[in-house]
């Protein structure tokens, strides 16, 4: 059969890219895993304004034929990291996992801090910055007021997720399955006479939470202290960190704590900004 001209430009095209690929390969050390670049390069396709996709669109996005694509989505959904409907890939928050190490890290809360010691001068009560490590929340940043009664608690303190304010809008920020398997085995018991442990009931916190974007626990976890929590998103959207106010009880009702929250928010909008890749940020990435 005859060549039409429809097909010169594909062809050409084609052997543009091998061409291209041949010498990148060449440009590369004996010690490069193109495998492992690929997986990531798969994890990238995926970002906010792709949060779902294809076969075929992850396998234009990478470059990969349809065959390698779907290799690494179907290896990525068995190790947890991409779920898939039958129609749609997208990514899972145990992707969170490729940043936790970075989560624990001085980064985040360097890049906190200075943004946390204002929110503290505003509403003239303790701060603190935490993620989520399996069922509990690690405080990693934490600014106190100076005052001769507070709440003592340092950076590295572990608490479970479900009575705090930070645990439930990161618990928030997790899918319905993750949060399912979580209500399931997590080990809920009072801490408090005030601690909800009823998983429908918390179900019902946590999604109000997802709803309102703030948590607001009145002594759950500690007799005579109240917090309010907000989360910090990475660039493409996910739930990483929770920036919180605590106060004692003494000092105000809870609906008090409601007045923090455009304070805190624009604390948190400013850690947003700072962690997002490019000029206007500080180029400290989370995940990708």
């Amino acid at each position: 059969m005859a060549r039409t001209s429809a097909d010169e430009p594909g062809r050409t095209s084609q052997r543009a890219t091998s061409r291209r690929e041949a010498s990148r390969r060449e440009a590369r050390p004996s010690h490069f895993v193109q495998s492992l670049e690929r997986g990531l390069a798969v994890i990238k396709a995926f970002d906010h304004t792709r949060p779902r996709l294809t076969l075929a669109e992850v396998a234009k996005i990478t470059g990969l034929d349809r065959a390698a694509a779907r290799r690494f989505l179907l290896t990525l959904v068995d190790l947890g990291y991409v779920t898939f409907d039958g129609r749609l890939y997208s990514l899972r928050p145990r992707v969170l996992e490729l940043g936790y190490a970075f989560l624990s890290s001085l980064s985040l809360p360097e890049v906190a801090l200075p943004h946390m010691e204002r929110l503290v001068a505003e509403v003239h009560e303790t701060s603190s910055l935490g993620v989520l490590d399996g069922h509990e929340v690690v405080f990693v940043a934490r600014v106190p007021v100076k005052r001769l009664m507070t709440i003592p608690i340092m950076v590295g303190s572990r608490f479970p997720a479900y009575p705090t304010s930070m645990g439930r809008v990161l618990l928030a920020g997790r899918d319905p399955e993750w949060l399912e398997e979580y209500l399931a085995s997590a080990d809920l018991k009072p801490v408090t006479d005030r601690t909800v442990t009823d998983p429908d009931r918390l179900r019902e916190i946590i999604a109000r939470v997802a709803a309102e974007g703030h948590a607001l626990v009145d002594q759950e976890i500690d007799d005579g202290s109240r917090s309010v929590a907000v989360p910090v998103h990475d660039a493409s959207g996910q739930v990483v960190a929770a920036l919180n106010v605590s106060m004692l009880s003494g000092r105000g009702t809870a609906e008090t704590m409601l007045d923090f929250l455009p304070a805190m928010r624009r604390a948190a909008e400013q850690i947003e900004a700072d962690l997002r890749p490019g000029p206007a940020g500080q180029g400290v990435g989370l995940i990708g």
